[in-house]
């Protein structure tokens, strides 16, 4: 009997402290914290397009395709089928550089190196996207 009343009690506890949660929040200068739904995002289109010109020394190149659905876990690594030594004389991709093969000794591998298997770390897709600001950055020449 005691039992069932503390059951009882929790549960009347519980649904009260829920009904408060039907009530809408407010800020403290009490305006409703959602007015109304976002927009909906624009969502940017890919371009298959040629390699881009490199803005600085160094730079990764972009991706001129869309990665969206591509594998890259320790076991697999969608990107390979394509750019690895072998493949790319096939595919005509653009095979994986040179520096791509040296461990973080400098020792040349015959392996991809771990510290660049991981492709979208360093490489990202290009979108046909405008620039949330003015800006006038001029890459190097």
């Amino acid at each position: 009997m005691k039992k069932s009343l503390v059951v009882l009690l929790s549960l009347l506890f519980t649904l009260s402290v829920n009904a408060d949660d039907l009530e809408v929040k407010r800020t403290l200068n009490g305006a409703s914290i959602l007015e109304k739904m976002s927009p909906q995002p624009e969502i940017k289109k890919w371009h298959d397009t040629e390699p881009q010109q490199r803005n600085y020394p160094q730079q990764p190149p972009i991706i001129p395709h869309t990665t969206k659905g591509y594998v890259i876990n320790q076991k697999f690594n969608k990107c390979l089928t394509c750019h690895s030594d072998q493949d790319s004389k096939t595919s005509g991709a653009t095979p994986v550089g040179k520096s791509h093969y040296h461990d973080r000794d400098g020792s040349p591998t015959t392996k991809i190196s771990a510290r660049r298997y991981f492709c979208v770390q360093c490489h990202v897709p290009q979108v046909d996207a405008k620039p949330f600001m003015e800006n006038d950055f001029k890459g190097a020449e």
